[in-house]
């Protein structure tokens, strides 16, 4: 089986029409019709799923989207459906299931959003994970986000999958923490995945995707439809961007797990020398058996402290040299976040971090000064 490095710079390499070894920006939102009229043919007559592969404007494909697809169905092992955003995926998830009831626990607070908007218009019942989920029924949905959003613990797939199963639900996983080779949640049970490009795909903090993956392409073949309409289809700078990205993908990825649990490690080896840590919260800290099942190549790359108090939380980034005071994660540079500035369901004394690409022992020396200095 092909690896995922080989994958993300050669996967697209069938479709790709041009000499250039990198793919081309194509500034162009609609594309020539063929020269030849005996060619042409009316909408009406084009066979069904025809929009894949039959560029006419880019609101509907682009060279550029399709090139991100073939990529990304090789490392997610699956067909993809990118979008202008995360939100943006996981909207198009919501419009495809269309569940009377959703079922969904801590995450990203814009999904909630989107479900507010679903209740609002829709009447969707909302229950959390930790309800009674017989009151799921027939096409209804669970959504789950593992390793979870801000604090990255981890939730068993498989669990959720059979609960839903049993109940002629669906079970839709944001695995946008744990991207492979780390999680596969179709492995467990998952009935389509979401990610947020945005992220580690993106890597570099300067692009804006979220892709839907499905196992079934007649699965695809309606999102696709459904993304025409609903105009949301990833744009062809935006797509340029995330080739780029992936070419470095799993380099990146593997780097800023083992980072992550090196410093983990080391925060809790000398915990003793920081009074005012009070917490770490981390899927390499979890000790139920599925933790280890599912993350079986590395651990995400996103963890959470909590300090003494809001004071020491709030102050805490502006101590760090290697660390940005920015929201967002996944990029190549080291980000923490004082989190009740985007997320007013935490405690104030809590610190997220995505852990990125530097030299580990500059980490470790920048937080372990940080928090002496606290």
């Amino acid at each position: 089986m092909t690896g995922i490095s080989t994958n993300s710079i050669h996967a697209a390499d069938e479709i790709h029409k041009v000499a250039d070894v990198m793919t081309p920006i194509h500034v162009t939102t609609t594309y020539k019709y063929d020269d030849d009229p005996e060619k042409l043919v009316k909408d009406e007559d084009l066979p069904e799923n025809s929009i894949i592969g039959n560029v006419v404007y880019s609101r509907e494909t682009n060279p550029n989207s399709e090139r991100v697809e073939k990529i990304l169905d090789s490392i997610l092992d699956g067909h993809t459906v990118a979008y202008t955003s995360g939100l943006a995926a996981f909207f198009a998830a919501l419009t495809y299931f269309n569940p009377k009831v959703a079922s969904i626990g801590k995450g990203y607070h814009g999904c909630h959003g989107i479900l507010n908007i679903f209740s609002r218009l829709k009447g969707l019942k909302q229950i959390s994970l930790e309800d009674d989920l017989n009151q799921l029924n027939q096409g209804d949905l669970i959504c789950l986000e593992t390793p979870v959003n801000p604090d990255g613990t981890v939730f068993d797939i498989q669990y959720y999958a059979d609960k839903a199963h049993e109940r002629g639900a669906f079970l839709l996983v944001d695995s946008t923490f744990a991207p492979p080779p780390l999680q596969d949640p179709f492995k467990w049970g998952a009935d389509m995945v979401f990610h947020s490009a945005t992220k580690y795909f993106g890597g570099h903090s300067d692009l804006l995707a979220g892709v839907l993956v499905t196992k079934d392409i007649n699965v695809k073949n309606q999102l696709v439809k459904d993304r025409v309409d609903l105009g949301s289809n990833i744009s062809n700078l935006e797509s340029f961007l995330l080739i780029r990205s992936l070419r470095t993908y799993e380099l990146r990825i593997l780097k800023q797990a083992e980072n992550t649990e090196k410093l983990i490690k080391f925060l809790v080896e000398n915990r003793e020398k920081y009074p005012k840590l009070k917490k770490i919260y981390h899927s390499s800290l979890q000790t139920e058996p599925f933790v280890k099942k599912q993350l079986s190549n590395g651990y995400s790359p996103v963890f959470c402290i909590e300090l003494e108090s809001e004071a020491d939380a709030k102050q805490f980034p502006s101590k760090l040299h290697y660390f940005h005071h920015a929201t967002s994660l996944g990029g190549v540079e080291s980000l923490i976040e004082w989190r009740v500035l985007s997320d007013s369901t935490v405690s104030p004394t809590l610190l997220r971090l995505s852990v990125g690409v530097e030299n580990i022992d500059d980490l470790i020396a920048d937080i372990d000064q940080g928090l002496k200095s606290s």
